[in-house]
C-alpha cells in the first residue's frame, strides 16, 4: 500500500479527477475514489464516506452544466424527488455509520460485485424490462427512495439504477435523464456528507485533495459528455471495476 508521500497524493488526485469525469459521462467514478483511498491505507468506512465528500461537489458542478437539460416530469415535481432522495440518503448514511468496521470490510467485495454487475448489465436489461414494467409516479418515488438508501450507504452504480428507473417511467431523452440523475445524486450525496462530517468519518486531507480534482473532473466531464462516446468509456469502467472487485475478493 502507498500510505504516504507524493505517490499516494498523486494516486488520490488522479482518482478524484477521473472519478468526477466518469460520473459526469458514464458513471462509476466511486469505484476509483473508494479503491484509491483503501489502497493508500484509509479504513473502508472512512474511505466510503470520504469518497462521497470528494465526488459530491463535482456532481453538483456537472448538474450546473446540465441545468438547461433538466426535464419536467409528468406527475412528479423535481422537489418531491429531491425530498425522497434526502430521506433515503439519511437512512443509508446512518446505516453506514453504525455498521461495524469488520462487518463492512466483509461485505465490501460483495457490494463492489453488485455494483459492477449493475453497471455492466443494467443498461442492457432495462430495455427488456420496459416491455413488461412501467413505473407510475408513486412507484418511481418509492424506487428513488430505495436507491437513495443504497446511495447513502455505498453508492456504487447508483446512477445506473436511477437511469433505469427513469427509463421504466417512460423517459427517453438520455441527456435529460442524465441531468436529473446528476442533480439527485449530487444532492443526496451532499446530505450524506453532512452526516458523515458530523459523525467524524471523513479523512480530510485525502478528501479535500480528491474534492478539488473531482470538481474539475466533473466540470470537464459534463462539458465533454456530448463529445465522448459513453458506450466505449463504459467498457473501460467495467474493466476497471472488475479488476478492483477481484482485488478486493483476493485481499479481504
Amino acid at each position: 500500500m502507498l500510505t504516504e508521500g507524493l505517490p499516494a497524493l498523486a494516486l488520490l488526485a488522479i482518482a478524484g479527477l477521473a472519478g468526477g469525469a466518469l460520473n459526469a459521462i458514464a458513471g462509476g467514478g466511486s469505484f476509483l475514489t473508494f479503491a484509491a483511498m483503501v489502497f493508500v491505507g484509509i479504513p473502508s468506512i472512512v474511505a466510503n464516506a470520504t469518497s462521497a465528500v470528494a465526488l459530491f461537489p463535482g456532481a453538483l458542478a456537472s448538474a450546473w452544466t446540465y441545468r438547461r437539460d433538466l426535464p419536467q416530469i409528468e406527475g412528479i415535481s423535481t422537489g418531491n424527488l429531491i425530498a425522497v432522495s434526502f430521506a433515503g440518503s439519511a437512512i443509508g448514511s446512518g446505516l453506514l455509520i453504525f455498521t461495524p468496521q469488520r462487518r463492512f470490510d466483509a461485505i465490501v467485495p460483495w457490494l463492489l460485485l453488485a455494483a459492477t454487475l449493475l453497471f455492466a448489465f443494467g443498461p442492457a436489461v432495462t430495455p427488456f424490462l420496459r416491455r413488461f414494467v412501467r413505473l407510475g409516479p408513486a412507484t418511481l418515488m418509492a424506487v428513488q427512495f430505495v436507491i437513495a438508501i443504497y446511495g447513502g450507504y455505498f453508492g456504487g452504480a447508483m446512477g445506473i439504477l436511477m437511469l433505469a428507473s427513469f427509463s421504466l417511467f417512460g423517459m427517453t431523452n438520455f441527456h435529460r435523464m442524465n441531468a436529473l440523475k446528476t442533480l439527485l445524486a449530487g444532492l443526496l450525496n451532499g446530505l450524506a456528507v453532512v452526516i458523515f462530517v458530523i459523525a467524524g468519518k471523513i479523512a480530510w486531507g485525502p478528501g479535500v485533495l480528491m474534492m478539488a480534482a473531482g470538481i474539475f473532473g466533473g466540470w470537464t466531464g459534463a462539458w465533454g459528455a456530448k463529445k465522448v462516446n459513453p458506450g466505449l468509456l463504459r467498457y473501460v469502467v467495467i474493466a476497471i471495476a472488475t479488476a478492483i472487485t477481484a482485488a478486493f475478493f483476493i485481499t479481504h
